[in-house]
């Protein structure tokens, strides 16, 4: 079965003002675009910014035997009307099909019929297929309440906006890097977490974020038609011009030493198990992370505690110096093995945006019995009502890269000039 989708296509180049465009009827089927792009008019020597002109789509054209590709250029000057047109063909586009296709396709395949898997696409993508592919370790020994090693390994392609996961495990952001690691078969072993609420698990992942990180990712996805980057601004300011620190109770198992629990109001809480550098972040979000090993054994845990708006936004913007960003006594950080997050407010995230918005009915995306709350694991906005348990398990799975002893920082090409 395929998608057809009926345009009106011009198969010429974008025409210079004062000529007129004839536009002709076309048919594309959406089985032959393998890229989109937003076209904009932009000044000689500009790279970014400039009117909004349409989309480009990029096809592959049969011709006897061979492929050829072919461009269609569909001209529209809204930017919102295009980058809707781009973000639903982007989404479209991706190589899994719906949520969760990633692991319906992993409990089907044939593993041993293969020397490897490879994934191009971002954070989500890797983290939904890296989550498939330990589960289908469990199901082949077995061990469905036990983490089980995955040795089948995995090569990530970065093409996502932040591609945390391959530029934390490479160093670098780079797809040509990605892919020669492949070809030359360099593997590395890597810590995943698990992540479980009460004795159930909800996934695997390599860092989560709670509090700051999961209320900004939750309303960054009420605004998908945005262009990721202003949507991405938009999510910031919003979360920063309604600050307010969750009310949770903290514990944490550094290493082998006995729990740590504490309670009070958090602003922010991160977990990460790899050095989490991005192009937004080129330093890196975990301490240390230009040293921080992916297979260590142990996750990072941030904790900012409750602080005024603007010592928070000065913690926040240090993430693009060279340091700094810790030594604030709002903020701790801990090497631990394992992380359980209790909230004990009784207002979640949909009752506190209906309040927002001036709606007075409530409807938790989740229905539970207590309030939702919204995480950001691994870019992907995950909401949990209750208490969240962490485990760091030591090199669950294998992944195509070169492991080195100083991680070298990612090249920083995005900027937020929001705060």
């Amino acid at each position: 079965m395929c998608v057809v989708y009926s345009f009106r296509v011009l198969n010429t180049p974008p025409l210079s003002l004062g000529e007129v465009c004839m536009q002709q009827p076309g048919l594309v089927l959406l089985e032959d675009v393998f890229a989109v792009k937003v076209k904009r008019r932009r000044a000689a020597g500009k790279e970014s910014g400039g009117p909004v002109l349409g989309v480009a789509l990029f096809c592959s054209k049969r011709n006897g035997r061979r492929l050829e590709e072919e461009t269609l250029h569909l001209h529209n000057a809204s930017s919102e009307h295009t980058h809707t047109w781009y973000n639903k063909l982007k989404e479209l586009l991706t190589v899994t099909e719906r949520k969760g296709y990633a692991l319906s396709v992993m409990k089907e395949c044939k593993l041993d019929e293969f020397d490897g898997v490879v994934c191009v696409g971002g954070d989500g993508s890797v983290a939904e297929l890296c989550h498939a592919m330990v589960l289908r370790a469990q199901l082949d020994a077995g061990s469905p309440e036990k983490p089980v090693k995955q040795v089948l390994p995995l090569g990530i392609i970065p093409a996502g906006s932040t591609d945390v996961v391959s530029c934390s495990v490479h160093g670098v952001r780079d797809p040509v890097t990605a892919a020669l690691h492949i070809i030359l078969g360099h593997k590395q072993q890597v810590d995943m977490c698990s992540f479980t609420s009460l004795g159930q698990l909800v996934c695997f992942g390599f860092s989560a974020m709670f509090g700051f990180g999961g209320r900004s990712l939750a309303r960054a996805e009420k605004k998908r038609w945005m262009p990721s980057g202003r949507r991405r601004e938009y999510a910031l300011v919003k979360t920063l011009a309604r600050l307010r620190p969750e009310d949770c109770q903290l514990s944490f198992l550094p290493g082998e030493e006995s729990w740590t629990t504490n309670q009070g109001l958090y602003i922010s809480i991160g977990i990460m198990s790899i050095p989490c550098l991005s192009p937004h972040v080129p330093q890196g979000l975990a301490p240390n992370s230009r040293y921080m090993l992916v297979s260590n054994g142990s996750a990072s845990l941030i904790a900012v505690g409750n602080t005024s708006r603007s010592e928070f936004i000065k913690h926040l913007k240090r993430y693009n110096s060279s340091s700094g960003q810790f030594s604030f006594s709002f903020v701790e950080t801990h090497d631990v093995s394992a992380v359980r997050i209790r909230p004990r407010s009784k207002i979640g995230w949909s009752e506190e945006e209906s309040e927002e918005e001036g709606d007075s009915r409530t409807s938790p995306i989740i229905q539970s019995e207590g309030a939702a709350f919204p995480w950001n694991i691994d870019g992907e906005l995950v909401e949990i009502a209750n208490e969240v348990l962490i485990r760091v398990h030591p090199q669950l799975i294998t992944l195509y890269g070169e492991e080195v002893d100083e991680v070298d920082e990612a090249e920083s090409t995005v900027s937020c000039s929001c705060i």
